[in-house]
């Protein structure tokens, strides 16, 4: 990740070397830098993945498509409030026209570990419909994603 200046992560890192070696042995592959997370490990910890609210915004112009966004919120989380941290939020960044999830930006506990889900959905295509869908364990913390995706169909409980 160092070496090339795009994303200075240890798994970014990793990703690009099997991506390097794939092509090397005849198998094309490209590395989606917009589906790889990225976390702070502070407190509260902060993770990421895909372009910035700004750029999302920008891409959408550029590209003709209608930017879509929807919160959830750790506050309304039981397992986040048991647990002493309902401080934060989940923003589900989102093609309106497609409903693909385009980023997802998180504040709040063990976002470093919630992002995952999240990026496994934009290097998927996944819709946020499809999200909304799929049941999340209770109590976890994982609804909060859970409330942001619902929130983006008209299906918000709180």
């Amino acid at each position: 990740g160092d070496a090339n200046g795009k994303m200075m992560l240890a798994h970014a890192a990793s990703a690009q070397g099997i991506s390097a070696v794939e092509n090397i042995v005849g198998r094309s592959h490209e590395v989606d830098h917009d589906a790889i997370p990225a976390a702070c490990f502070t407190h509260p910890e902060i993770a990421m993945v895909g372009p910035t609210e700004e750029q999302c915004i920008e891409r959408a112009e550029k590209e003709g498509w209608t930017l879509g966004k929807s919160q959830g919120s750790f506050r309304a989380n039981s397992k986040a409030l048991a647990e002493g941290e309902g401080a934060g939020i989940a923003k589900v960044l989102y093609n309106k026209d497609s409903g693909k999830v385009v980023a997802v930006h998180i504040i709040g506990i063990h976002a470093a570990d919630l992002i995952q889900e999240c990026a496994n959905a934009v290097a998927a295509g996944t819709t946020v419909k499809e999200l909304s869908m799929m049941v999340h364990t209770h109590p976890t913390l994982c609804e909060v994603l859970d409330e942001a995706f619902k929130g983006a169909v008209g299906m918000s409980a709180h």
